[in-house]
């Protein structure tokens, strides 16, 4: 089994109100990664994926096209030490 890492992402462009958040939480299950997404006041995704490294980076290549409906301009992500994340969730 893959060591766990952690990705802390941002992700600008037209990322709200385009299924965004929903369709990175389905594609996070599927991947069985861990963590959460968020929409930030100024109008960018925040998202922590957690899980094998292999399926984190996954994740964070979605980032780079997101949902269909999504126009991803730039995605800004940082590695971390994992914080124990269980399930993925949207967080309001």
């Amino acid at each position: 089994m893959s060591e766990r890492t952690r990705a802390h992402v941002y992700v600008s462009g037209r990322v709200q109100g385009v299924y965004f958040r929903a369709t990175t939480r389905d594609a996070a299950r599927d991947a069985g990664v861990d963590g959460w997404v968020r929409n930030l006041e100024d109008g960018r995704v925040e998202a922590v994926f957690e899980g094998p490294e292999s399926a984190v980076e996954q994740l964070v290549a979605f980032c780079h096209e997101g949902s269909e409906a999504a126009r991803v301009e730039d995605v800004d992500v940082n590695y971390e030490q994992p914080q124990g994340e269980d399930d993925f969730r949207i967080r309001r």
